[in-house]
């Protein structure tokens, strides 16, 4: 899956407070706002929900931000043909010593052109450093 066009400090859309997110675990501005506003995510699974809000509402900066700058591609973008649908957490861990993390989850989005669903499925890697956490690559 390509992310599309050009990268850029965009910062995406703004949901109200209430609105529900879209990670669907309860309203933006208890859930992903704040992790999207700068707040380090308080685990893997919570920096995981920010990023797939982040691809739903436009936010390259975040995703850009929150990955770890050895596995980081050269040019991250998002694709404005995408519609990002829904979010299932399957499974999270973070291991004992608190430093790293997985999360599966499963993704699903429409292509606006053509209206086709499409899912993805991803076991992701996350570490801590410096209090914050980063997503490291899929599994």
């Amino acid at each position: 899956m390509s992310f599309g066009a050009a990268a850029s400090a965009h910062r995406g859309h703004r949901l109200a407070s209430d609105a529900p997110c879209p990670c669907g675990r309860r309203g933006f501005g208890s859930c992903c706002g704040p992790v999207l506003d700068g707040r380090a995510a308080d685990t893997p699974e919570d920096l995981m929900r920010s990023r797939y809000t982040a691809f739903a509402l436009g936010h390259a900066r975040h995703l850009v931000d929150t990955w770890f700058p050895r596995t980081r591609p050269d040019d991250l973008a998002i694709d404005p043909g995408i519609e990002w649908m829904g979010l299932d957490v399957l499974d999270s861990d973070t291991d004992p010593d608190g430093r790293s993390g997985r999360v599966h989850f499963r993704a699903t989005w429409r292509e606006k052109a053509t209206r086709e669903l499409a899912t993805m499925e991803e076991r992701s890697r996350f570490v801590r450093r410096g209090g914050r956490w980063y997503y490291v690559e899929a599994l």
